[in-house]
């Protein structure tokens, strides 16, 4: 079965589009109005292999935390429903990735239960219209939406750009370990039997 998911959500904050391939070529088609933002979503395609597609016309005469929160709502979402019941999955997946002065781990669990754990102290900076600290923001609702456990640990860096995009290419990497498939696989990842 294709591994594809397309959500809309329209809100008095934002109207988003957007559709995902979890078995895709890392092909990026994004457009939100905040540029950094759509450069990270652009590293989620391209190191997660992901095919993504996002439109999104936001309250940005307010600032970007609406636009920036509710596409990691609906990429959860798509990442959950693109995944269905899991089965065959790897389940677990991480990356210890270095960009520079920076070195940052993310790990991802399909667990079915949001968390997230955030050990990554980012300087408050703004990189274009987009806060450092969105960056949070976003991971934040995107393991929520989508029921994963994500760690994020940044172990050192001084550059903020560099901080924060090595965050989306290191998460984007775990992610792309865990849906995998398993070749050796059968069923659910989970004593369980779901997850």
């Amino acid at each position: 079965m294709p591994r594809t998911a397309r959500i809309e959500r329209k809100t008095a904050e934002t109207e988003i589009d957007l559709a995902l391939n979890l078995d895709g070529t890392g092909t990026p088609k994004v457009s939100t109005g905040v540029g950094f933002f759509d450069h990270m979503l652009t590293h989620i395609a391209k190191h997660g292999l992901i095919d993504l597609a996002v439109t999104c016309a936001g309250d940005l005469h307010i600032d970007a935390h609406h636009t920036v929160e509710d596409v990691g709502i609906c990429f959860g979402k798509a990442l959950g429903q693109a995944l269905s019941d899991k089965q065959g999955v790897r389940r677990f997946g991480d990356c210890t990735l270095p960009m520079d002065d920076t070195l940052v781990t993310a790990a991802v669990d399909l667990s079915g239960r949001p968390y997230l754990v955030w050990r990554a102290d980012v300087p408050l900076e703004t990189l274009g219209t987009f806060s450092s600290q969105l960056a949070e923001e976003f991971w934040r609702a995107a393991s929520s939406a989508g029921a994963f456990n994500l760690h994020v640990v940044l172990h050192h860096g001084r550059n903020t750009h560099h901080i924060v995009e090595a965050i989306f290419k290191a998460c984007a990497r775990a992610l792309r370990a865990a849906v995998e498939p398993d070749p050796r696989a059968s069923g659910v990842p989970s004593t369980k039997g779901v997850l």
